[in-house]
């Protein structure tokens, strides 16, 4: 098979463009196990743009119904690659049970100094909640699962309550959060977008507050992040390596037009067609962006895990992420 190259300046990807990509003599198949958000905006744009036949590459596409099918999906050999949208720190619980299993290569969030909106605190209209203090007494709902239940437990002890005594936390799937506050079962929920936005433009609802849990963890904040297996690196490092520039291509793409991808979103995602002016633009970082503010942000949410006694140590994120040298390069 005709081999593709890619070079590296100041240890970023020059990205190979797909005009002069040459013919398949076959494709190689690779398995991506994704979930229906808006933080995997990068996947849905390489899909669409037929980026991965472009490269040769042929995309066993499976959606999951959680962040930890995505993991197990990983850990289990299943899959090569959790395209942008996985579970950032799910991701490190794992690899604190299953060390070296995978690899980071981008993370999605948002964030208060980059005009991001990532999360929100959704309360009815006419409530008096105003903060996560405002809590005591009140049922909160959050997305189900360990990352975000850990994530509202710092939260409402950053704030100074007792998340065991102060305050009832719920799951809710993102479909149950706004009718959960409108009908009076929570008496708000810490959501992802684009649910603040909808709740908003409906009137159904506000935000008490944009982006608290950057204001209180870190900002830029992170909860989704890219991760390829390391057996697939070992075993295919130059298909490995192809995921890895095509993402980083989408990752630019979705960037620099959000206004013309976020149409895509109904195909991919819950959010339906009406809705889609009304979602907020994520903050998406490719493998050649990562910087030290974005390896400092991820630390700081896995130091949540810590602190929360989620993970029974502190984890270094560092060794975590993708290098070049792990792309043979």
């Amino acid at each position: 098979m005709r081999t593709r190259t890619s070079a590296l300046a100041g240890g970023a990807f020059l990205l190979a463009s797909a005009a002069t990509a040459p013919a398949c003599e076959r494709m190689e198949k690779v398995t991506a196990a994704w979930l229906p958000i808006m933080q995997a905006t990068a996947y849905y744009v390489a899909l669409e743009e037929g980026l991965f036949e472009k490269a040769c590459i042929a995309i066993d596409s499976n959606k999951m119904e959680s962040p930890n099918h995505i993991i197990d999906a990983l850990v289990a050999g299943r899959a090569d690659f959790g395209p942008p949208g996985a579970a950032a720190g799910i991701a490190m619980l794992a690899e604190q049970k299953f060390p070296g299993t995978f690899k980071v290569f981008g993370l999605q969030g948002g964030g208060i100094k980059v005009d991001r909106i990532n999360d929100g605190l959704i309360v009815r209209p006419d409530s008096p909640i105003a903060s996560f203090s405002d809590l005591k007494g009140k049922t909160l709902g959050h997305l189900p699962g360990i990352q975000w239940r850990t994530i509202a437990r710092h939260m409402v002890r950053s704030a100074g309550l007792d998340p065991d005594k102060d305050v009832t936390l719920v799951d809710l799937a993102v479909a149950m959060q706004v009718p959960a506050v409108v009908g009076g079962s929570a008496d708000a929920t810490l959501s992802l977008e684009p649910v603040g936005s909808v709740a908003v433009a409906s009137g159904k609802a506000k935000r008490a507050l944009t982006n608290p849990v950057e204001a209180v963890i870190a900002d830029p904040f992170y909860s989704g992040a890219a991760l390829v297996t390391t057996r697939f690196l070992k075993e295919r490092p130059a298909v490995a390596r192809r995921i890895v520039e095509i993402i980083d291509q989408a990752t630019a793409m979705a960037n620099a037009d959000f206004p013309k991808y976020r149409r895509i979103l109904p195909k991919y995602t819950a959010i339906r067609p009406e809705q889609i002016d009304l979602v907020a633009q994520p903050y998406l970082r490719g493998f050649k962006e990562l910087n030290e503010t974005d390896v400092a942000s991820y630390q700081a949410l896995v130091d949540v895990f810590t602190k929360e006694g989620v993970l029974p140590a502190k984890v270094d994120v560092r060794p975590k992420f993708l290098t070049a040298a792990d792309l043979g390069s």
